[in-house]
């Protein structure tokens, strides 16, 4: 699959040159309606030197709403030069259009937008209309035809509150986001935290009880060495029993089990933005070893999906099927992303294949899937010792 994801996610600056221009054409798109100040200046309707302060004028006033909206909507500016740079754009609008007439009251449009894509709502909703009323207000004032100040009148309210809009989208975005963050660090310090009561449930006794005998062998040295060497025999056989157990726990932290890489399959697929169709529980009665390999598995073709497919959709099935060569228990994961980036499997499929070898499992993959012809299927099938409803 592309390791290169280009998509940028919202409320979060670009990582790469990539992001970075496609986040600037986004927004730089809607500077398509400046065709009537680039239109004016072409036209040659002033003089060269209300040309040249006209177009440095446009260009500053295009390069600080670009900065502007740009820079905040990725990481917030100090208040006081947020609050400068919109009363700069509102000065420099009202100087260009009282100075170049009619085509430039379009620049108040991008005034009204550039309060609420940046400012709190409770000031965009009283400031948007005031850039507004000042549009009509110099509009009126000249001879700048009624149509046109009508006409913009609408993209000016409509703009600025839809930013509004849009500003608080992304702040939620990225309050969710840091949500989440803190939800897995406390599901990691509660995960800390009950290995160790684990761990002292297991080894405060153990450890106690060496202790103990040390000291008695330690005193029945060297006049009964005999009682010593029994105490040092008990020690060896408590260290070792604590062995097994710390070994058998801290293997039942490490399996993976399929309930849970289901559950973490979907949150993984839901914070990233990806439709998921994940089944809610998975068999009951699977082997310890074939579950493990599963597990995994499915961990590892969710994580590819999440990073590198590009996907929208993903569907993840698991489910008992009859062979003649006896039951398998198949698990597919299927996406709608750019597909696999060349022929050679990554290291990702190489340690599934791995795996699955060590349970008898089998690997395929295929470009595409049922619903659209792009996309990745990555199918995994393990056999059964025991059956999964069978009736045998």
């Amino acid at each position: 699959m592309n390791d290169d994801v280009t998509s940028v996610g919202l409320g979060s600056p670009p990582t790469n040159r990539k992001q970075f221009w496609i986040k600037l054409l986004w927004i730089g798109i809607w500077l398509a309606f400046m065709s009537a100040p680039v239109k004016d200046l072409a036209d040659g309707n002033h003089t060269p030197w209300a040309t040249a302060l006209g177009t440095l004028g446009l260009l500053t006033f295009v390069g600080a709403y670009l900065l502007l909206v740009f820079r905040h909507t990725t990481k917030p500016l100090d208040r006081r030069l947020l609050h400068s740079a919109i009363a700069f754009l509102g000065l420099l609008s009202v100087v260009l259009t009282l100075t170049l007439g009619t085509p430039w009251l379009v620049l108040f449009v991008y005034v009204a937008v550039s309060v609420g894509a940046t400012l709190p709502l409770r000031t965009s909703r009283w400031l948007i209309p005031v850039v507004t009323a000042v549009l009509v207000g110099i509009g009126l004032t000249g001879d700048h035809p009624r149509e046109v100040i009508t006409a913009l009148v609408f993209p000016a309210l409509l703009g600025g509150f839809s930013m509004t809009g849009v500003r608080q989208l992304i702040r939620t975005t990225i309050e969710l986001r840091e949500a989440r963050a803190t939800v897995a660090q406390l599901a990691a310090n509660e995960e800390r935290l009950r290995l160790a009561r684990d761990l002292h449930d297991l080894l405060g006794h153990s450890l106690s009880l060496i202790t103990l005998k040390s000291e008695l062998a330690g005193r029945m040295l060297p006049d009964h060495p005999e009682q010593a060497a029994a105490q040092v025999a008990d020690i060896e056989q408590v260290s070792r029993q604590a062995l097994i157990d710390v070994r058998g726990a801290v293997t039942g932290y490490r399996r993976p089990t399929l309930p849970g890489e289901l559950a973490g399959a979907r949150t993984a697929l839901a914070a990233a933005g990806i439709t998921a169709d994940v089944p809610a529980e998975a068999p009951d009665d699977v082997p310890e070893k074939p579950e493990e390999v599963l597990a995994w598995a499915l961990r590892e073709a969710v994580t590819n999906v999440v990073r590198h497919s590009g996907a929208r959709h993903c569907t993840v099935t698991l489910a008992p099927r009859q062979t003649l060569d006896g039951r398998l228990l198949e698990l597919t994961v299927s996406d709608d992303g750019v597909g696999p980036s060349g022929t050679k499997p990554g290291n990702g499929l190489t340690g599934i294949g791995e795996r699955l070898a060590t349970v008898d499992g089998t690997l395929r993959t295929s470009a595409g899937n049922s619903g659209s012809g792009k996309g990745f299927t990555l199918t995994l099938s393990v056999p059964l010792e025991s059956g999964l409803g069978s009736t045998e």
